[in-house]
């Protein structure tokens, strides 16, 4: 692995961590944190209530820059990680699934957006 790549990973664990912690403090739960599955990882699986969010943590340099790292394929790998991620875990089919993701700029406030993309609905672009 180049020096530079160990510093995106690096940087991508820290944000992730942050996050899951933002997320604690906003009064999520976190049942699972760089879930792998077959098809791909997950950064964060939170509940919230009746939601089970499947989160993705973009840090970017800009907000817009994390919004457009979020392609169309990403979404249907991380819509297919989920659904094998629930296959797995009994007793969440009570919640209410939902893809959430955490945009976080080099300078600035994260931006948690719920409910970014679905299944139906794949287009980030409308939520910002």
């Amino acid at each position: 692995m180049t020096q530079v790549r160990e510093q995106a990973e690096r940087r991508g664990r820290r944000t992730e961590a942050i996050s899951a912690l933002w997320l604690r403090l906003k009064g999520w739960r976190i049942l699972d944190e760089r879930a792998r599955t077959g098809v791909g990882e997950l950064d964060l699986v939170a509940r919230r209530g009746g939601v089970l969010a499947f989160i993705e943590v973009k840090h970017r340099p800009t907000v817009d820059a994390a919004r457009l790292a979020i392609t169309p394929r990403q979404q249907m790998r991380l819509i297919r990680a989920a659904s094998l991620w629930r296959s797995r875990h009994a007793g969440i089919d009570h919640l209410q699934p939902r893809f959430d993701v955490m945009l976080w700029p080099a300078q600035g406030w994260p931006r948690h957006i719920q409910g970014a993309f679905s299944l139906e609905h794949r287009d980030l672009d409308r939520l910002i």
